[in-house]
């Protein structure tokens, strides 16, 4: 009872052991005080309740469900939707309590507030002229299409960096693929070169009165990853300006994701516009989703890298007992220096590509019904009729290339990167885009679809998903659904997903994804605007054009959604290739 009768005068510092004392004199006292030692003396730390902060106390909520989903293992899957309800929200989501309804599984109702936006700013110089740049950078590039497309579109940026003349990349023929295919037969080079003439100086190849005059071959080397635009200042430019030719191999993420928003906005311009397909194969592509159309107003296309190549360099392990386990054992002596893997390690992370059957149930769980048509993009699947057998059973529309094509298909069999454009074709243009794992497709994909619109892409939280597949024949199915939608909110490819600089930025590009001024769309909605529910359902380049009018006008109307890097450092990450086939 003396330690409760105690307090501390602030004044003093003074120790006052009977408080009943204290409190009769204090009128006296408080007479004779300044105004300073006054506000000391009236603060009375006894009369304070303590101030416990909000995020402690939602952090301590959140850990102590952790820690009994360890036990229940059912309770982690919907963590996911209560993270979701602390997270501060964009306008339309405070003024519209309606975000906690269902998830429309076909569009995001707010896709259409946002759009792709990769202009040239005011301060973006010109491209040099040619014979005035610092010399010619020779690129290439490594991996499947995918990863070679990553490639492509940073070489660009890093000729601007170094204000050098492009020659056309070459391709990779010497990956796993074994692809003979060049830049010319998969992408439309003069379409590449023309658009943009004014970022960057691009010819076909060395001059020959440039060759002739070297004394020695083109310098070669090879940049480290995630190198930052002042690495290729520092180390590069000066190897470019004594050598005039300068080649960079295996050139795929070798510049970081962090740049000034000029240089992502031109990133955003190559991949999304210069990278054009050549005819052949964009006519082949949209016979393909004509084809799909006619029979299906609206269809998912689902990426689905299953091929025992795939599997075996993942370490994870399907079910299918000695047999697999030998089967892709060999397969995996081809690298010998992969480390050994925990296949239930790896599936608890999140690592192991989602199983066609798996890819089935999660879309069931999401409520798209058997009567779904779906487009599987993929190729040699390991287990053949027999792994995709499940799948089937959960969606009989199921619709690959080869079924759709048939002998207009013969002529790209041998080219594994032509046959991966028909697929990204029919991807990128499906209602609902999917994937089983995280590879270079999926991540390309989804930054495009973010860019076209916010069109509906679904990637899997297999980290989450894990111990639901585990547990699937413990729970009934509209437990089983429940959780899954849980766990599936933050990756359904909704716009507050996105986040400046999370992720690679080919997935999440920021900087290339601006949002309609919330003043201007509130002010007309509570006005009754006529046209505001046409306003919201037309695409956005569309809306855009009607309400804006012309570039400048657009320009002074609407308030950018800058989301510049900032100046943050990214260490340089070592060359890893076993890292690059398997997320291609």
């Amino acid at each position: 009872m003396v330690v409760a009768n105690k307090a501390w005068r602030c004044s003093g510092g003074v120790l006052v052991n009977n408080l009943a004392a204290e409190i009769l004199q204090q009128q006296k006292q408080k007479q004779q005080l300044s105004p300073q030692q006054l506000h000391c003396w009236n603060y009375q730390p006894w009369r304070r309740r303590p101030v416990v902060p909000w995020t402690a106390v939602c952090g301590l909520l959140l850990f102590a469900v952790g820690l009994i989903s360890l036990f229940t293992g059912h309770v982690a899957s919907d963590l996911e939707w209560y993270s979701q309800r602390l997270v501060k929200r964009t306008w339309y989501y405070k003024r519209d309590s309606s975000y906690r309804a269902p998830i429309d599984i076909w569009k995001s109702r707010f896709s259409n507030l946002y759009y792709g936006c990769s202009d040239r700013g005011p301060r973006f110089a010109p491209a040099v002229r040619e014979r005035f740049s610092n010399g010619y950078l020779l690129i290439a590039t490594s991996g499947g299409l995918n990863q070679q497309r990553t490639g492509i579109t940073d070489a660009v940026v890093v000729a601007r960096i170094l204000n050098a003349t492009l020659v056309v990349p070459e391709l990779d023929h010497h990956s796993y693929w074994k692809d003979e295919s060049d830049f010319v037969n998969i992408f439309d080079v003069d379409w590449f070169i023309s658009y943009l003439a004014k970022d960057v100086p691009i010819v076909k190849r060395v001059p020959e009165k440039v060759m002739r005059s070297m004394d020695k071959p083109p310098y070669t080397m090879r940049v480290p990853r995630k190198s930052e635009p002042d690495y290729y200042l520092e180390q590069v430019l000066p190897i470019l300006l004594r050598r005039r030719v300068l080649q960079l191999t295996k050139f795929d993420y070798r510049l970081t994701s962090d740049l000034d928003e000029d240089l992502q906005k031109l990133r955003c311009r190559v991949n999304y516009h210069a990278l054009r397909f050549t005819k052949p194969i964009r006519n082949l592509g949209q016979r393909l989703v004509t084809r799909m159309r006619k029979m299906a107003k609206r269809f998912i296309a689902v990426h689905l890298r299953f091929e025992p190549d795939m599997l075996a360099f993942s370490g994870c392990y399907y079910g299918g007992g000695d047999k697999e386990r030998q089967e892709l054992g060999e397969i995996r002596k081809r690298w010998e220096t992969l480390p050994e893997l925990s296949p239930d390690e790896e599936r608890t992370r999140g690592k192991c590509p989602l199983t066609p059957h798996e890819v089935g149930l999660l879309l069931r769980a999401l409520d798209f019904d058997n009567n779904t048509y779906l487009y599987v993009a993929s190729g040699e699947i390991y287990g053949g009729e027999e792994t995709l057998r499940p799948l089937k059973e959960l969606f009989p529309n199921f619709y690959t290339k080869e079924m759709l094509a048939g002998e207009e298909l013969n002529s790209l069999l041998p080219f594994s990167s032509r046959l991966a454009a028909i697929d990204y074709i029919v991807c990128d243009e499906s209602d609902v885009f999917v994937t089983n794992n995280n590879g270079n497709m999926a991540k390309i994909l989804a930054g495009r679809r973010r860019y076209m619109g916010h069109k509906r892409t679904i990637r899997p939280n297999a980290k989450r998903l894990s111990a639901l597949f585990s547990a699937r024949d413990k729970m009934d199915w509209n437990t089983f659904s429940r959780k899954v939608k849980s766990c599936q909110r933050g990756f359904m490819g909704e716009p507050e997903e996105m986040r400046p600089g999370r992720g690679e930025f080919h997935e999440y590009p920021s900087a290339c994804i601006c949002q309609k001024p919330s003043k201007f769309l509130a002010i007309n909605k509570n006005k009754g605007h006529k046209n505001f529910d046409r306003f919201l359902n037309a695409s956005a380049e569309e809306s855009m054009d009607e309400y804006t009018g012309n570039e400048q006008s657009r320009k002074s109307l609407l308030k950018q959604d800058k989301r510049s890097s900032g100046n943050k450092t990214i260490s340089i990450i070592e060359d890893n290739d076993h890292e690059d086939f398997l997320s291609d």
